[in-house]
């Protein structure tokens, strides 16, 4: 299946983002990271998770208060009555409100966490949609979340029917969520194809997908091409345990992939470094996309390639060009005893000192020497190399 949608980036930093940090954010915290979403462009944000706590629900009340009129929020509620009174107060007077409703259907949470069969948590899902929708304005929406999605394939025909019964009563977007990634991104991905195959177009189709073994990009890419057109994502992929769906790689996989991305990805950088900021989660250095060494190469192989293909416009060893997430860095290299002669003279004209090919050439063996005993070289060493080779 061929997705030509234009991809609804859903942003749950300030939900699934914060609940999973050791100090989650204030309301002053949270309005910074909410200007900043909104700088980038998103168009759907969900604000947090009023029951959980009074600063969330004063959060959530800050944010309404902040938010332009185009702008849909969402709020977390739990199937129960009082979650869902407390997550229209909090959305009260919000321009484009939404309430979502979040349900474990599994086999494992049917039988140990709810202790009710899919039947009774049927009648529950419908009568919790049947309240949103009564409290909410007219251009309210209800979003419903098949929590633990990811765990049904054992009764998925029968979640998928009570899907089209939660559409039938009010909910206008349906959230498959891989609550914890335990196997591989197709094996998820056929699951959202079925359901999107019986719902069609009565209901818009989102997935969540949390990033335990690693993939949560791939299975959000690729729920994406399988028809779901909303995703939940957060910025530097912060969430429960190892994270959520990482906006900032979803956006770059989708744009390199020819999709049309509505937000502005020239900020994503600057929103990266404050994201890590006020969560005190620092950025890898090996992060894609935001990572210290994204553009460094250290490999004489990989540097000669880089250095044919440094002027044109697709490099043979750069997966996009740094401006692009607004960086201002690009492509450099490290010299160590993997490296060859191509560094050297990059490194070299960085200090003011050109090299041929052939004095490259003839410093390599000293340089190789002194960087099996040191580690990658600096540039002063390069320079006191530069300047002591007789």
């Amino acid at each position: 299946m061929t997705n030509t949608s234009q991809p609804v980036f859903c942003d749950t930093t300030l939900r699934d983002g914060n609940q999973s940090l050791k100090r989650p954010w204030n309301s002053q915290e949270k309005l910074m990271i909410f200007q900043q979403l909104l700088k980038l462009g998103l168009k759907v944000i969900e604000i947090g998770f009023p029951a959980s706590s009074q600063m969330d629900f004063d959060s959530c009340r800050t944010l309404v208060q902040n938010a332009p009129s185009d702008v849909t929020l969402c709020v977390l509620a739990r199937a129960v009555p009082e979650d869902i009174m407390l997550a229209a107060q909090a959305l009260q007077n919000a321009h484009n409100p939404c309430i979502h409703i979040v349900m474990p259907m599994n086999p494992l949470g049917l039988q140990y966490i709810l202790k009710k069969d899919l039947n009774e948590v049927t009648q529950t899902a419908i009568q919790a949609i049947k309240q949103a929708k009564f409290l909410l304005p007219p251009n309210g929406k209800i979003e419903f979340s098949v929590e633990h999605f990811g765990d049904c394939k054992d009764n998925l025909t029968d979640v998928i029917h009570v899907l089209t019964q939660a559409v039938q009563a009010g909910a206008t977007l349906i959230n498959l969520a891989n609550t914890v990634e335990r196997s591989h991104p197709m094996a998820f991905v056929d699951m959202v194809k079925q359901v999107k195959a019986a719902i069609d177009d009565t209901a818009e189709l989102s997935v969540h997908c949390h990033n335990d073994l690693g993939m949560a990009t791939a299975t959000t890419v690729e729920s994406f091409f399988a028809g779901a057109t909303h995703m939940d994502t957060t910025l530097n992929g912060i969430g429960e345990r190892c994270g959520n769906t990482n906006m900032f790689e979803v956006a770059v996989a989708l744009y390199n992939s020819g999709i049309n991305i509505p937000l502005q990805m020239q900020h994503f950088y600057q929103a990266a470094q404050l994201v890590a900021q006020l969560s005190g989660i620092p950025i890898w250095e090996k992060a894609p996309l935001m990572g210290r060494d994204c553009f460094i190469h250290r490999s004489g192989i990989h540097q000669d390639g880089a250095t044919k293909t440094k002027a044109l416009q697709k490099g043979q060893y750069m997966p996009f060009r740094p401006e692009l997430i607004g960086r201002t860095d690009g492509e450099t290299f490290g010299f160590t005893s993997q490296s060859g002669k191509a560094a050297l003279q990059f490194l070299c004209q960085e200090v003011g000192i050109s090299l041929s090919p052939e004095q490259a050439a003839s410093l390599m063996p000293k340089a190789k020497h002194l960087a099996e005993k040191k580690g990658e070289l600096s540039l002063t060493d390069v320079s006191h190399l530069c300047l002591n080779n007789n």
